[in-house]
């Protein structure tokens, strides 16, 4: 990672995208990724494409999502307190003490999670933190001095945390699911353009909106490209830190490299192809099995239009919809290496009908 790439990295993730409102990290985007494409387009709710090669007939897509889980203000008290409710899969476990932006058209509030001090709980009945009483504290005695500061109900927050390195090795912040995937195409995009590949089909780099609400950018996205093949990459959970069981989650670790999922969504010669130039490559991988959907953006290309060819790619994530959520830098390498490499395997010898 030089320092163009690591600079970009950080600016993206530290900006907040909540789902719904990606815009400003939709621009960080796809200005980084301007100088290596050929032309791009976004579509009514904000999903961000770049395209290499736009005249070309066969269109393929690697994707990743844009947004991240964030909270909707529900209830302000006539104290000015501030109750939420979830914007997609937002952990109410982790939230008291957590510092908090809440995004106003004046611009961002900060706030906290309060939570009554250890003192005064009952230990013998002590209540755990749930949607009912977690509540935001932005230091206003009451709703009008709430509402002064332009908060409402419906606006969104995030948590205030940003992007650290542990031990040079780990990559760790809230919202790595998935703005971390949108680097790590931007990064094909980019080592494409540097190596001066010329493509022989289309190649459309997604960023999709709304994947946490469930798949929603995807779904209209596929409608408007209609590709003929895609590739997402998104995270999975490492399985090897406490409290897994590997029984039910799989074996998988931070490390260890992408992680490939087999499933009913997965296109079997699309993958088998996507491990072939894993071992050319010599770029570790790893094994998934999804039971039904993967729960991916991967299962929105694949039964879109008339049935897409798909395969998933995942990052393996230490402590998913935290605010200290960890990849191994190696693994990001890895994907983008992954990537790629099926793009210029595709381009350089592949046979299109193969995924009939």
């Amino acid at each position: 990672m030089d320092k163009k790439s690591k600079k970009f990295l950080f600016e993206y993730l530290n900006n907040a995208s909540p789902t719904g409102f990606e815009s400003s990290g939709q621009k960080i985007w796809l200005d980084y990724i301007k100088p290596y494409i050929d032309t791009s387009f976004s579509d009514t709710y904000g999903t961000m494409v770049g395209v290499l090669n736009p005249e070309a007939e066969y269109k393929v897509v690697i994707e990743a999502h844009a947004d991240e889980i964030s909270w909707f203000v529900n209830y302000i008290t006539d104290d000015g307190y501030i109750y939420v409710r979830r914007n997609g899969g937002s952990d109410h476990q982790i939230a008291p003490s957590k510092r908090v932006n809440l995004h106003t058209d004046k611009g961002i509030v900060k706030g906290v999670f309060g939570w009554p001090a250890i003192h005064v709980r009952n230990p013998q009945k002590e209540e755990g933190p749930s949607l009912k009483n977690i509540f935001i504290d932005v230091g206003c005695s009451n709703q009008k001095e709430v509402e002064k500061l332009g908060i409402h109900v419906g606006t969104v927050l995030t948590f205030d945390d940003e992007l650290i390195e542990l031990n040079g090795k780990y990559l760790v912040g809230r919202a790595l699911d998935n703005r971390i995937g949108g680097y790590m195409i931007a990064e094909v995009a980019r080592r494409l353009h540097e190596n001066k590949v010329k493509l022989n089909f289309g190649l459309y780099i997604v960023n999709a909106v709304q994947e946490e609400v469930g798949l929603r950018g995807a779904q209209m996205v596929a409608q408007k490209i209609k590709p003929n093949v895609a590739i997402v990459t998104d995270v999975c959970h490492d399985t090897c830190s406490p409290l897994y069981d590997k029984k039910e989650s799989g074996m998988q670790k931070a490390g260890d490299g992408p992680v490939l999922t087999y499933g009913p969504a997965v296109h079997n010669n699309l993958l088998k192809l996507i491990i072939k130039d894993a071992e050319k490559g010599k770029i570790p991988f790893q094994r998934a099995a999804a039971s039904r959907a993967t729960g991916t953006d991967t299962d929105a290309f694949a039964y879109s239009n008339d049935g897409v060819p798909s395969a998933l790619i995942s990052l393996p994530l230490k402590y998913m919809h935290t605010t200290v959520e960890m990849a191994h830098k190696d693994d990001v390498k890895h994907v983008i290496d992954l990537i790629y490499a099926f793009v210029t395997q595709l381009n350089s010898g592949h046979d299109f009908s193969y995924f009939k």
